[in-house]
């Protein structure tokens, strides 16, 4: 009893605890057997584990994935933007959006990519960027501390989405409204970004709205890589950026 008191004294509430984690803490698969039997844990999903009465969301899902798997797992684009109050306004549905992202060859436990999670949870596995580890803060969602993008980032992966996933709209709204992106952070990240069509997409938004940050940047150490883009069908090409995009309608805004 003396382990299981040390195991729930480390155990935040409404998160999972896994197998391989308990095992860390010298609980076999067997005495965590015995101790479902007695009611202090409950088998959640094949490898994770939950307090009984407890109900678990995706950010408890997500805070044991970044804190007990030690996983390079985070909350990025649209939703990270969402939490830090700079696209709230955009989106509105019935069933809440969840973007994670993370890098191919971080893997998932079945657990948690195969549990129903009542939101409509997307998973990016994409090398974004070169090198260095994401750039993070950490903000509390449902009431637990969770890894999400900072916005220089954010929205660098949610330009990525564009045109499949998300809307060149809903891009040029959000991107007019980021007024305080720090300049220093942006350089980092352009610089180290691998997709050309969000370097130039992103930086075509921020150069019409002429944002303080924007001119600040140094471009001739960003690889914008060379000849035509068709971002979006049956737009024009914007001759400076060389995509091709529908023209931002001032008047509209």
């Amino acid at each position: 009893m003396t382990k299981l008191n040390q195991i729930l004294s480390q155990w935040p509430p409404n998160t999972l605890i896994t197998t391989e984690w308990l095992e860390e803490k010298g609980v076999s698969r067997q005495l965590a057997n015995s101790y479902i039997k007695s009611g202090w844990l409950t088998r959640f999903e094949s490898g994770a584990y939950k307090r009984p009465h407890e109900q678990i969301n995706w950010t408890g899902g997500l805070y044991t994935l970044q804190n007990l798997s030690d996983l390079s797992v985070h909350v990025g684009g649209i939703s990270a933007l969402e939490v830090q109050g700079y696209a709230h306004y955009i989106r509105k549905s019935a069933q809440q959006k969840v973007t994670l992202w993370k890098t191919p060859e971080v893997r998932l436990p079945a657990w948690f990519a195969n549990h129903e999670w009542k939101v409509d949870m997307q998973v990016r596995s994409v090398n974004l960027f070169d090198g260095g580890k994401p750039m993070l803060t950490e903000k509390v969602i449902d009431g637990l501390p969770v890894h999400v993008s900072v916005p220089e980032q954010a929205i660098l992966e949610y330009v990525y989405d564009i045109p499949k996933l998300e809307g060149f709209d809903e891009a040029s709204y959000i991107i007019e409204g980021l007024t305080s992106l720090r300049p220093g952070v942006l350089q980092s990240l352009l610089e180290r970004c691998r997709s050309i069509k969000v370097k130039r997409l992103f930086l075509y938004l921020a150069d019409y709205y002429a944002h303080s940050w924007f001119k600040r940047l140094d471009l001739s150490n960003v690889d914008m890589g060379s000849g035509k883009r068709e971002i979006i069908k049956g737009g024009k090409l914007d001759k400076k950026y060389q995509i091709v995009v529908p023209d931002v309608n001032r008047e509209d805004r």
